[in-house]
Order: structure tokens, then C-alpha cells, then sequence
């Protein structure tokens, strides 16, 4: 007979007030066992029990934060964070600053992380996150002030920071000082050799890429990993490896080893999205269509206030560069498939995604190109450039080539004008020049010479281009009518350098001006050899050959005319070639002289005879019989014609092909 429920509870409570409460040393022995074994759900567990029974206790807030940590239950360490910082003054905020890290609130972790920065776990930990934003000079700060006693593998993120910083010249001072090798582990051997990829040695990355490739399958064959697990582990030097072979100019090698990467699928995610993109820029618009199918597998859209994200938490493992990377490549690639509407779309997130880059400018700037709006491109690149002038320089190259290739040479001029980096060099000088020649600006074309004469003089280096500037000056001012401005220009070059080029320029200018001076110059030109014999006033004579024909020397062009034609050069004679294997000395019979010839028309051709089967006589006999004697009759009527007897021997073949066909029935 079954319990009353009134016995029930009475018998549960019995048993529940014999079993034997735990103490707190038995609790904490359980929490920390399950700690050693990595169970951190029940090591959450056994903390909120020690909580039940002594509220507040640090040591076990503590364990239960870490252990939610560990078990990537971020959401849940910071509730416990928050409630324990209402019940008590127990000071949690260097795990928050770490969770709000892992979930990519990386303002928000810095600030939480404010006062902590004398522990050397809190150092780590900003540095961290100075580099996750992409503040790399001041996370490389504080690697160098951390004490390098007491971290491991300190030079391995102190080198990495160096590189993302553009401070890849001073990895090797920094290996040097504790003497450290750049082969003591794979990863340090990858870091460095990441730092001569940045200072374009090549050839010496490849080379230590390779070691650190060998390293890293020693190192981790040694702690008994699993060859997959291996390759997985070494997948990012696969990669660089392949970058590498790509920069040196080894495509094929590039090629194979990004595609075996992707189809083998052995990488971690990050890897495995760089080796995708650095494929698609390897094979450029070639193949549109796979390329797209692969990026739509890195790149998802989404409904929140971010439009694009990269899958599988890729953008918390790239860096900002390979992110923007990718989207680019992406935007490319719509452009060559004439995808527009995705195009524009993804393109007017990017300035958002990427606020500090010049990236997301220029590829507005294609999509507005693609679609035949130079105007819009040129005000969007015009406004950018007005408003970071200190990062102009791309921006207005791009602006000056849009506005070239479409028609608008000042707009291209005034943007070049504008890059003071470059304005005064020979070819900038040159395009600009052309441009205002093009717009009809005459006056600003020679104001750019004067500017850039002006610069090159007072400019203090070894390869000074003044003298290459005022010749082309002088020739432009010497083309447009400008002959006195040309002729000081050609005597200071005359001056300064002795160049016969600007000797003749002077003489031609002068000459127009001032004949004596143009003849004092004259005479600083070194006579031709030849033509001291010659008579000027003679050949002055002679100069109008073609309208004195008839008179006393119009036989001595003739005559000269002749002489040239006897001197003509002779052909030299060449030996002749003949065919592979053939001995002019034994030659063998002559060759058929009538082979060129169609076959009837050659002496040895014979006719094919008439068929005679035509003739034979088939049908009923009295039909046949009346047939011949009709045709018996008119031969014998008809005269010898050439011409009859061929229509009859068509019309006999005729009869002939009808007569089989009605007997093959």
C-alpha cells in the first residue's frame, strides 16, 4: 500500500535532516578537485553551494567567476561580477575588464581597468587590448615594461607587437639584448620572420619560415598531437609561406599551396579566411563567380546595427587590416560582375566599419566611376581631401587620374598641384604642365615652371633637377612666344652648365632680338667636320632645285642622281637552302617539271573511259526497240557538232542514272 502523501514529506524531511551536512573545508576540497580536473561546471556548483552557507566569501566568488570564465560562459561571470560588487567591496574588475575583452567591448574593458596598472596581469592584459584596437605603439610600451623574469614567451608578443606597429627594425635589437634566438621556438621564429616580410627580405623570411615550419613539427610532434592536429597548429606559417611565394613572384607555387589549404580545410578560421582572400588577389577577375561563392562563406549579413560581419567570430581573431582586406576584395569583385545595387550597399558601410582608413573612400569613389559619374567622384575625393589634408596624398592621385580619363585636365592639374610631396619633381612638373596646355591655360602652365625653377634653386640636395626643369622651360616659353624669357633661361644654363642644346636654344632666341649677340654665341660652336669646302652662298642658291628645272643645273642633280643609283649597294648572294637530308651532290632525278600543273593538263594524263554499262537495254523489248530507232533516226538526221554530241552525252548519262535508280526499286 502506497505512502499518504503526508507520510511522504515526513519521510524526506526525516531523511534529509539524517544526512550529514558538508563543511566548508569539505567544499572547498571538492571545489578544488574539480578544478585540477578541469570541471568547471561543477566547480560552479560546488561555489554557489560554499555561498549558501557563508555568503560573501571571496575565495569563493573568486573561483566561481574564474570558473564560468573557463567554461566561456562570459554572460554569466559578469551577473556574478556585478551582484558580488553590490554585496560586498570585493574588487572583481580585472576579471570584467578581461570578459568585456572576450566579448570585444574593448573601451569598455580599458576603463574597467583603470587603477589596476601596477600588476603585471593587468599590464598583460591592456596590452592586449591596446593591440585588439590597433594601437600598437602604445601595447609595444608596455611589453617593454613588463619584467621579463617572470612572463614566458614575452619576446614572442613583444615581437608581434613591434611588427603590428611598423616597428619591424627594432625586432632584432630586441632579440639581441637578452639574447634570445629568433629559432628558440617556432613562434618567435614566425614573429620574426613576419618583421623581414615588413622590411622586404624576402628571401630571408622564406627561409626562416621553413625552420619555423620544422620546429613547429618537432615541438608538437614531441607532446604526442595528432597529425591533423598538427598541421592545424603550423597553419599560419603554411599560409606565409604561400604570401611569400606570391611576393617572389611564384605563382603556381602560391596558387597550389592556397588551394590545398582550402580544400583540405586543415586550418584554423583566421588562416583559412587570409589563405581565401590572398587566392582571389592572386587570381584577380578571372574567376568572379568562385570567388564570390568563397568570400559568401567569410562574409554574412546580419540584421543588427552592423549590416556585415565576418562569420564564425572572425573579426575578433583579424586584425583590422586583414578585415578590411577581405571587404575589399568583395567589393572587387561586384564591380567585375557588374553586381552594382550589392556593390553600393556593402560600400556605404565600410566608412563606418573602417572610420580611419582611406579604403572605404576609394572604393565609393570606383562603384560612383563604374557607373559613369566622374563629377560625383571627384566631389566625393575633393571633399575627403579638403578635410584630412595630412592623408590626402592617394586621395587627390586618385582624383587627378578620374578627372584626367574623363575630360577634366584643370581638375586634374589643381589636384596634382595640391600633393606637395611630388609637385616639384620633373614628372609631376611635366603632367601638370600638359594638363593647363590642354585646358588652355597658358599662364598657369608657365607659373608651375617658374614655381618649380624657384623650389629646385633653393633646394639643397645631390640630385637637383634645376637644370632638367629650365630646359623644359625654355622650350615651352620658346614654343608660346615667350622668346626673351627663354633666351635668360638659355644663357643661364649656358652659364652654369655648357650644354650645346642650350647653346642652340640661346642662338635661336637671341637671333630674333639681338643678332650680334646670337653671333657671338654662334662662334662658341664647334665647327662640323666636312664642311669647310662646302660654299653657303652656293648652297643657298640650290636650295630652290625643284622650281629651276630648266635651267644651267638641272643636269647635276640628275647626274647625282645617277652616281647614287650606280653606288647602290649589290644584294649580297646568299648560298641556297635545301630541304633536311638533301645532297646537292647527288641530287637524284630531276624533279617532274609538269607538277605545278593540273592533273588533265599534264602530257601523261589519261581519261577515265565511258561506262558502258549506260548502253545496256533494260525495260520490255518493244519499248526499247521503238526507243533506238527513234534515236537511231535522229542521229543519222543530225550533222557532226561537237557541241550536240556532249548535250547528248549528258542526256545519255541522264537516262542512264534514272534507269538504275528504277531498278534498285
Amino acid at each position: 500500500m502506497a505512502p499518504k502523501p503526508k507520510e511522504k514529506a515526513k519521510a524526506s524531511a526525516a531523511a534529509a535532516a539524517a544526512a550529514p551536512v558538508k563543511s566548508i573545508e569539505d567544499l572547498f576540497t571538492s571545489l578544488n578537485r574539480h578544478i585540477q580536473r578541469s570541471e568547471y561546471e561543477q566547480a560552479v556548483k560546488v561555489s554557489d553551494q560554499i555561498l549558501a552557507a557563508a555568503p560573501g566569501d571571496e575565495d569563493a566568488i573568486r573561483c566561481k567567476v574564474v570558473a564560468l570564465v573557463k567554461a566561456d560562459s562570459i554572460e554569466e561571470a559578469l551577473v556574478a561580477i556585478k551582484d558580488s560588487s553590490k554585496k560586498g567591496s570585493l574588487d572583481l574588475s580585472f576579471f570584467k575588464g578581461y570578459c568585456l575583452y572576450r566579448q570585444n567591448k574593448l573601451e569598455e574593458a580599458l576603463e574597467s581597468l583603470k587603477g589596476q596598472e601596477g600588476s603585471t596581469e593587468s599590464m598583460l592584459l591592456e596590452s592586449q587590448i591596446l593591440y585588439r584596437i590597433g594601437k600598437m605603439g602604445a601595447s609595444v610600451d608596455i611589453y617593454q615594461k613588463l619584467p621579463k623574469s617572470t612572463i614566458d614567451s614575452l619576446e614572442i608578443n613583444l615581437v608581434a607587437g613591434l611588427v603590428s606597429a611598423g616597428r619591424s627594425s627594432e625586432v632584432q635589437g630586441t632579440l639581441d639584448a637578452p639574447r634570445v634566438k629568433a629559432t628558440s621556438s617556432f613562434e618567435l621564429a614566425y614573429n620574426t620572420a613576419c618583421s623581414l616580410i615588413e622590411r622586404e627580405k624576402y628571401k630571408d623570411a622564406e627561409q626562416l619560415l621553413l625552420s619555423a615550419r620544422r620546429i613547429g613539427q618537432e615541438t608538437l610532434m614531441e607532446e604526442n598531437l595528432a597529425d591533423d592536429d598538427v598541421e592545424i597548429e603550423l597553419a599560419p606559417i603554411a599560409v606565409q609561406i604561400a604570401y611569400v611565394q606570391q611576393i617572389l613572384g611564384n605563382t603556381q607555387e602560391a596558387v597550389a599551396s592556397y588551394t590545398d589549404l582550402v580544400k583540405r580545410n586543415l586550418a584554423d578560421e583566421s588562416s583559412l579566411a587570409v589563405a581565401v582572400n590572398n587566392l582571389i588577389a592572386l587570381k584577380g577577375p578571372k574567376d568572379v563567380s568562385d570567388g564570390l561563392r568563397k568570400l559568401d562563406k567569410v562574409i554574412e549579413k546580419s540584421d543588427g546595427p552592423e549590416k556585415f560581419q565576418l562569420a564564425r567570430g572572425l573579426d575578433l581573431k583579424l586584425s583590422q587590416k586583414q578585415r578590411e582586406a577581405i571587404y575589399t576584395n568583395r567589393v572587387l569583385l561586384l564591380l567585375h560582375s557588374n553586381k552594382m545595387d550589392q556593390a553600393r550597399e556593402l560600400v556605404g558601410v565600410l566608412p563606418g566599419m573602417f572610420p580611419g582608413s582611406l579604403m572605404p573612400v576609394l572604393l565609393q569613389a570606383a562603384v560612383h566611376v563604374r557607373e559613369n559619374k566622374a563629377a560625383k567622384t571627384e566631389e566625393i575625393l575633393g571633399q575627403y581631401a579638403d578635410k584630412f589634408p595630412d592623408r590626402s596624398k592617394v586621395i587627390l592621385l586618385a582624383r587627378a587620374q578620374v578627372a584626367a580619363a574623363a575630360g577634366h585636365p584643370q581638375i586634374a592639374a589643381d589636384s596634382l598641384a595640391k600633393i606637395p610631396d611630388i609637385q616639384h619633381k620633373p614628372a609631376t612638373v611635366s603632367t601638370i604642365v600638359s594638363l593647363k596646355e590642354r585646358a588652355g591655360d597658358t599662364d598657369g602652365a608657365d607659373a608651375v615652371f617658374d614655381s618649380a625653377i624657384k623650389w629646385w634653386s633653393n633646394a639643397m640636395t645631390e640630385d637637383n633637377k634645376l637644370n632638367t626643369i629650365m630646359q623644359e622651360a625654355a622650350a615651352f616659353k620658346l614654343r608660346h612666344g615667350r622668346k626673351e624669357e627663354a633666351a635668360r633661361l638659355y644663357e643661364q644654363l649656358v652659364k652654369s652648365r655648357g650644354s650645346i642644346e642650350a647653346l642652340v636654344g640661346l642662338i635661336q632666341t637671341a637671333a630674333h632680338a639681338d643678332i650680334e649677340k646670337a653671333e657671338a654665341y654662334e662662334k662658341q660652336l664647334k665647327p662640323l667636320l666636312g664642311l669647310k669646302a662646302i660654299d653657303v652662298d652656293s648652297l643657298e642658291k640650290t636650295s630652290g632645285a625643284k622650281q629651276a628645272e630648266k635651267g644651267p643645273n638641272a643636269g647635276a642633280t640628275e647626274t647625282y642622281e645617277g652616281k647614287s643609283k650606280d653606288k647602290a649597294k649589290k644584294k649580297r648572294k646568299r648560298k641556297p637552302k635545301y630541304p633536311k637530308g638533301f645532297d646537292p651532290a647527288n641530287p637524284g632525278p630531276p624533279p617532274d617539271p609538269e607538277r605545278w600543273l593540273p592533273k588533265r593538263e599534264r602530257s601523261s594524263y589519261r581519261p577515265k573511259r565511258k561506262d558502258k554499262r549506260a548502253a545496256q537495254i533494260r525495260g520490255s523489248q518493244g519499248a526499247v526497240a521503238k526507243e533506238t530507232a527513234s534515236s537511231s533516226d535522229t542521229k543519222s538526221n543530225q550533222p557532226a557538232n561537237p557541241k550536240g554530241a556532249s548535250q547528248n552525252a549528258v542526256q545519255s548519262k541522264a537516262s542512264s542514272k534514272s534507269s538504275r535508280k528504277k531498278s534498285r526499286k
